[in-house]
């Protein structure tokens, strides 16, 4: 075949077929990277897949294509693409002990991703803290508390504590302490309790609310009221329960009594 080539660029004929050879190669490999997102981002969606690990997955196999088409070109050129390797893994490791408490976060991150104690929206208790789930990252998880604060914690303290899913069943227990003044007649203050619980709408029929004598104050008769609910209605339930009782209380003659200090003056 006759060449193309200016003579004075002859000698460096294999570089130039080199070097444009890795050039197609990295372009086809960034190109099918961008298609391989894409289409494990699809298949991940058909599985119904939380949308947070489909990325996150999605992601990890479109780097893996862009790193074998990084390789690959870098062998065409004449790079030695072993010792290359050799290389980038021990730079990693020695990144990876300087970085080691954030590479911990990104481990724990993984593992939040892959077994999914919580997702988003969901209602949880970590770390002495309760929030809503507005986004699941990496490194770190945000969550919004009842008060509006923007939580921000790190995944590695996430994973290495309990943690409280308060959405996860679908339905949410209170417990609403009660205390009725002595001298009161039991049955007659736990059918109350439980009929005033009857009238709230918010409060499941099943599980039915219970009401237990929980002990003996100081000057009160202990009661704790147990009405269920589903999980969007438990905060707005708890005060209209509490409503519903002291309305139903004070309408049977049943006293509330309140706390006294009795002073006996020495003669």
């Amino acid at each position: 075949m006759t060449n193309v080539l200016p003579e004075s660029l002859q000698p460096y004929e294999s570089l130039i077929v080199g070097a444009a050879t890795a050039l197609v190669i990295f372009v086809v490999g960034w190109i099918a990277s961008k298609w391989t997102f894409r289409l494990c981002l699809r298949m991940a969606r058909k599985s119904q897949m939380d949308e947070a690990l489909a990325r996150f997955l999605s992601s990890m196999a479109q780097y893996a294509v862009l790193a074998v088409a990084v390789i690959a070109s870098l062998g065409r050129v004449g790079v030695q693409t072993t010792s290359l390797v050799a290389l980038l893994g021990a730079a990693g490791l020695a990144v990876g002990l300087a970085l080691q408490g954030n590479l911990g976060h990104f481990a724990s991150g993984v593992m939040l991703l892959l077994f999914r104690p919580f997702t988003l929206e969901d209602r949880v208790t970590v770390g002495g803290k309760t929030g809503v789930v507005k986004d699941i990252g990496l490194f770190a998880t945000t969550m919004t508390t009842p008060g509006n604060d923007k939580v921000i914690m790190p995944n590695g303290s996430i994973t290495s504590t309990s943690i409280v899913n308060h959405t996860a069943l679908g339905t949410q227990r209170a417990g609403i302490a009660v205390g009725v003044a002595y001298g009161t007649d039991l049955e007659k203050a736990m059918s109350v309790l439980k009929d005033a619980c009857a009238t709230v709408p918010g409060v499941l029929e099943e599980p039915a609310p219970s009401v237990f004598l929980t002990g003996f104050g100081a000057s009160s008769i202990d009661f704790e009221v147990r009405p269920w609910s589903a999980v969007g209605d438990f905060a707005p339930m708890q005060h209209d329960v509490r409503v519903a009782v002291y309305d139903a209380l004070e309408k049977a003659g049943i006293e509330i009594p309140f706390s006294q200090i009795v002073v006996h003056k020495a003669d």
